[in-house]
């Protein structure tokens, strides 16, 4: 392993596997399923080499049942998939959520629906912001745009899973996961002896040494049949949830004196980036706001561009998602126009400048 202080080039994926890795993580059950291999095949060896467990499990299924378990008993671990796996995987993540289970999930989003194809997309924006499965829950969902943030987010959602029992959702794409960067690795973080030692399942009597004492009964659970009982737990799920809004992150460019704020996120808002910085060379105004959180949606902040005057220019990598966000959050100031890339194209910053410049002229 490289020392925390040298630049290494790794793919996005990659950077994926080494952040979870260096967080503690221990156990990965997966699957494979394009852009997304490159996660399970760097942990298949170097999960093993750290003193983990890998599991390529029959199925998505299996793999995110998989995660349920070791979540439970407190173990870091994480899946990860693309697409029609991350489908398959929602069950077991709304149940994961119900019992307020930790844990990491990766989704590196292909375009859809169905089997679409290989290459890019952020068509799953509606299915990873508003829980994805059934019932009434949210994950927190972080939207890197580099290789370097891959691993930060990476990192860094290990101790948000612990610190707030819930799985943590970080969403890319076919372009984050397979383009190549330079990044820097930190120093291993190891869990602490007694992570979920409040909650966590630790087996029953007969595992015990001779002499010990018996260990607390507890019950990890989703069910909640009695009277009142499952209203109050999703009174407490939401109150969570509310916490997370200290949680927000965003990136900001040129914004200040702009007449015209580009919202974009992941690899389209990188994409975006290059777009205003030519735009801005030819004298427009124009700016760009990149959430770095999905959920929350970093809704204040766009409330008070808005409340400022300017006008807003969602483009998304799909047929229109996250506009919904954006327009609910400038409601009483302005609204948002729209640009979509259809799945199965690949954009560069020149197809964004016409669309801008439309936007920036329209009254």
């Amino acid at each position: 392993m490289a020392g925390a202080k040298d630049l290494i080039f790794v793919k996005g994926n990659e950077a994926i596997a080494m952040g979870a890795l260096d967080a503690g993580c221990r156990c990965f059950f997966g699957y494979p399923i394009t852009p997304q291999n490159d996660i399970p095949e760097y942990m298949s060896k170097a999960i093993i080499d750290a003193g983990g467990e890998f599991v390529q499990a029959e199925s998505e299924v299996a793999a995110a049942n998989m995660l349920l378990g070791a979540g439970a008993c407190g173990v870091r671990a994480m899946t990860s998939s693309s697409s029609p796996g991350m489908s398959l995987k929602q069950e077991a993540i709304s149940y994961m959520a119900g019992s307020e289970i930790p844990a990491v999930i990766v989704n590196m989003n292909r375009g859809g629906p169905g089997l679409g194809d290989i290459g890019p997309s952020q068509g799953d924006y509606f299915q990873s912001t508003r829980g994805g499965g059934h019932g009434d829950y949210r994950l927190l969902v972080l939207a890197p745009s580099s290789a370097q943030e891959a691993y930060d987010m990476t990192h860094k959602a290990f101790d948000l899973a612990f610190a707030y029992r819930s799985p943590v959702l970080i969403l890319g794409d076919a372009i984050i996961g397979q383009m190549k960067e330079p990044i820097r690795r930190r120093e291993l973080t190891l869990a602490a002896p007694d992570e979920g030692a409040a909650w966590r399942l630790e087996g029953t009597k007969a595992d015990l040494p001779a002499g010990a004492p018996p260990r607390a009964h507890r019950i990890i659970k989703s069910l909640y049949l009695m009277d009142g009982e499952l209203a109050g737990q999703n009174k407490m799920l939401q109150a969570k949830y509310e916490q997370w809004k200290k949680l927000v992150e965003f990136e900001t460019f040129e914004v200040k004196d702009a007449d015209l704020v580009v919202v974009a996120y992941g690899s389209i808002g990188r994409i975006a980036k290059n777009a205003v910085r030519a735009l801005r060379k030819k004298g427009k105004k124009v700016g760009l706001f990149r959430p770095k959180t999905l959920y929350p949606f970093p809704e204040k902040a766009l409330a008070r561009l808005a409340k400022e005057g300017k006008k807003f220019l969602t483009i998304e990598h799909n047929l229109g998602q996250m506009v919904e966000d954006v327009r609910l959050s400038v409601r009483h100031h302005a609204d948002s126009d729209l640009f979509c890339v259809y799945p199965g194209n690949m954009p560069s910053p020149d197809d964004f400048e016409a669309p801008i410049l439309r936007a920036l002229g329209r009254k």
